[in-house]
């Protein structure tokens, strides 16, 4: 990627420069039809004897000196830096260098305005990036934040931006919408090849989903999900590793790229039960609950298969840990239904099949003959059904 990147500049280096040498180059055909008319004028008049030409003795030369001083009178008239070998004398002469001076004058504004124009747009996404961050500096000055955090802000605006600002959303939005659709997913094609959901789903639910993500990065030690908030985004890991935290800090699993994480949250709309934790740099891709409901509700058998696989998820959580969340008034239902309130579920990670985090609290109960998730609408209801017909309450 670096050496695409140190290639491209170079290229766009080697075009700005050769539109400045086409720049000198009309300079220089300008300075030749000056110095030609420099001649021409006195020779029409058959060199008169106060002409420049006959003063240099140059009437009689050969036609390679008679041009080389022409072109030296013209060019030090056009630059202003002097009259040529003898300053005017006749009429004739001092409008001839009146209209050099002028034309000189002219091409070289127009040459300094327009080559600076060319450096400033050799790279404009660069230049943006160091007018944004100049303003970061003066606001973090202007706030007097603490050095460390300045720092961090520092290295995320390195990391971030590369040193390149685009306005992408603007420049996505003037593309047409198959324009757009397949930029998307050319920028979204690593993510999709990493994360299996993706690599054997829809085509037409990959491009919705994938216009619907927006990029996000987080730095090493960032908190990206913390417990007890509600879960309105989803995550896909593009790259970068994240740890699964207990509540007691505790890191269960961790997940890397191709991964994604909190979207048993945007079924059961509960809090989250655990805490993601960036460990290195972080590039993520977040779905937020309302586009994610959006898509689900236009392909329901993405939905079934979400919550099937919410529904292994969960299995396996029951069969690794023996032990749920239950009302502890509830007794002698051999079939008890629970809300999803009653299962700490928010807080399973998901990826490419990694284990889970355990209920937060829980109490220890018999074995359960099975366990099913039964989907009603939006909310994911738990039945479980009991060995025992009953149980009797405790005295």
């Amino acid at each position: 990627m670096q050496l695409q990147m140190y290639f491209m500049q170079i290229f766009n280096f080697a075009s700005a420069v050769i539109r400045i040498f086409n720049l000198i180059c009309m300079m220089l055909l300008i300075g030749h039809w000056n110095g030609c008319l420099q001649f021409l004028v006195p020779m029409l008049q058959d060199f008169p004897e106060d002409c420049w030409v006959t003063k240099n003795e140059l009437k009689d030369a050969h036609w390679a000196t008679q041009y080389t001083w022409a072109l030296f009178k013209a060019m030090s008239h056009m630059l202003c830096i002097g009259y040529g070998k003898r300053p005017p004398e006749s009429i004739t002469d001092l409008w001839l260098t009146m209209v050099s001076m002028i034309s000189g004058a002219t091409c070289f504004a127009l040459f300094i305005g327009h080559a600076t124009n060319l450096i400033q747009s050799m790279d404009t996404s660069r230049r943006q990036y160091q007018e944004k961050f100049k303003q970061v500096e003066e606001y973090m000055q202007y706030r007097k934040l603490p050095v460390h955090l300045r720092t961090r802000i520092q290295d995320y605006y390195e990391y971030r931006y590369q040193g390149k600002v685009f306005d992408e959303d603007n420049i996505l939005e003037e593309l047409s919408i198959p324009l757009r659709e397949e930029v998307i997913n050319y920028n979204c094609r690593s993510l999709v090849k990493a994360v299996p959901f993706f690599a054997n789903a829809n085509p037409e639910f990959v491009t919705d989903v994938v216009t619907k993500l927006k990029y996000e990065v987080f730095q090493p030690d960032d908190f990206i999900i913390r417990e007890g908030t509600f879960g309105d985004k989803m995550y896909f890991i593009l790259g970068g590793t994240v740890d699964v935290l207990t509540a007691d800090g505790e890191v269960v699993t961790t997940l890397q790229d191709g991964a994604y994480f909190g979207e048993i949250c945007l079924l059961t709309r509960e809090r989250r039960m655990a805490s993601i934790r960036a460990e290195t740099y972080c590039n993520l891709f977040s779905l937020h609950v309302d586009h994610f409901n959006e898509v689900l509700r236009e392909y329901p058998k993405m939905r079934e298969h979400m919550e099937e696989v919410a529904q292994e998820r969960l299995s396996r959580i029951a069969q690794r840990n023996k032990k749920i969340s239950t009302p502890p008034t509830t007794y002698g239902k051999s079939h008890s239904k629970l809300s999803r309130s009653n299962l700490s579920l928010c807080a399973t990670p998901s990826g490419s099949g990694g284990p889970s985090v355990p209920p937060k609290e829980v109490i220890t109960v018999p074995k359960y003959k099975s366990i099913r998730i039964i989907p009603t609408g939006d909310v994911l209801t738990i039945d479980i059904d009991d060995p025992e017909d009953d149980y009797s309450k405790p005295s």
